[in-house]
């Protein structure tokens, strides 16, 4: 779930009238915000002191990883990768055997020890590794060492993928999008049509408005979910229509010029954008990226993502597409309408 969001979505009150009279002029009802899920950790989550150096040297004596899962009080998104990913996931024993995983709540103020020199706050460890979504895995060496990370929900079978690429200890020799490279398997997926996909070889010259590129491939797990669901949306659909949505085959050689005006190919192209997850949409205004969405996100967020860039709003909120998103939903509730954050 994206950060910051929940600060706002959980501190919404609910106003009411100081008498039982009604008014002619008197403000709505405040709206209300569902889809907030909560849980807890598995047992077999550590029960870390958390003192990260010891953590990982632990681990290494057993020879394994360490997991931290940075999550949000009230997260769909975390609430949806602890129960299929961890509690639930048919590969359970996998991630007991090879890693042990502490949970890490973004907001919290619990001291954590980095390593020997520095000890900070949960929520500052959060800003320090840049998370901005949740939730955020981590996976640590035995050194101590970043080797992969994952932002947003991932599917079980796209995210079992990372756990063999750790396991494995494969980042010795690769970096996480070669291991995905070399291990795909094609024909998952064909590649669908969508009446508002354009066939633009030179994406240099879509200049009037903002470009929405689709990264997908034929070992794509969650393409068909995406089109079957959030494209096949009129709400959807509609703001796409401020967009210019190309999609790009990342298998493909083909010549294209990229929204800089640099020859290249769709598969070199995903690969200097570091695409490690598809689909991926990454959205560009006037020649430079200005966000992406790199996972699995419900309707109200994906919509809003697209609305950040093709209305511009990402000039109105800088810092994050979910500066607007969260100023959206206090907007909609203020006006009482209710707003659900998640799908399901």
């Amino acid at each position: 779930m994206p950060r910051l969001l929940f600060s706002i979505l959980l501190s919404v009150a609910f106003s009411f009238a100081a008498t039982g009279a009604v008014v002619a002029d008197e403000a709505p009802a405040q709206g209300k915000v569902g889809g907030i899920k909560l849980s807890a950790p598995p047992a077999w989550f550590k029960q870390s002191f958390l003192d990260i150096a010891e953590d990982v040297s632990e681990a290494a004596d057993a020879d394994k990883h360490v997991i931290l899962f940075l999550e949000m009080d009230g997260c769909p998104y975390c609430y949806k990768m602890m129960e299929e990913n961890f509690r639930n996931a048919p590969y359970r024993d996998f991630i007991q055997e090879r890693f042990d995983v502490i949970a890490l709540n973004i907001k919290g103020d619990r001291e954590v020890a980095i390593n020997a020199e520095q000890s900070v706050s949960e929520k500052d460890l959060s800003r320090i590794l840049k998370v901005a979504y949740t939730p955020t895995v981590v996976f640590l060496d035995q050194d101590n060492k970043q080797v992969a990370r994952v932002s947003g929900y991932r599917n079980v079978d796209d995210f079992k993928q990372v756990l063999d690429y750790v396991a494995e200890k494969a980042y010795v020799t690769q970096s996480l999008t070669q291991y995905l490279e070399a291990n795909k398997t094609d024909g998952i997926y064909t590649l669908r049509d969508h009446p508002q996909i354009q066939a633009i070889s030179d994406l240099s010259t879509v200049a009037d408005r903002p470009l929405a590129l689709l990264f997908e491939d034929s070992s794509c797990v969650a393409c068909a979910a995406l089109h079957d669901g959030h494209l096949a949306d009129p709400e959807v659909n509609a703001a796409l229509k401020k967009l210019t949505l190309v999609r790009l085959d990342t298998d493909s050689e083909a010549p294209i010029v990229d929204p800089n005006g640099n020859q290249t190919t769709p598969k070199a192209l995903a690969a200097s954008l570091g695409i490690e997850y598809r689909p991926t949409i990454v959205l560009f205004d006037k020649g430079r990226e200005i966000t992406r969405i790199e996972s699995m996100l419900y309707r109200y967020h994906f919509v809003g993502m697209l609305e950040y860039v093709g209305d511009r709003k990402y000039v109105e909120y800088p810092d994050s597409p979910f500066d607007y998103i969260n100023a959206k939903t206090a907007a909609l509730t203020a006006a009482g309408k209710d707003v659900s954050v998640a799908d399901e």
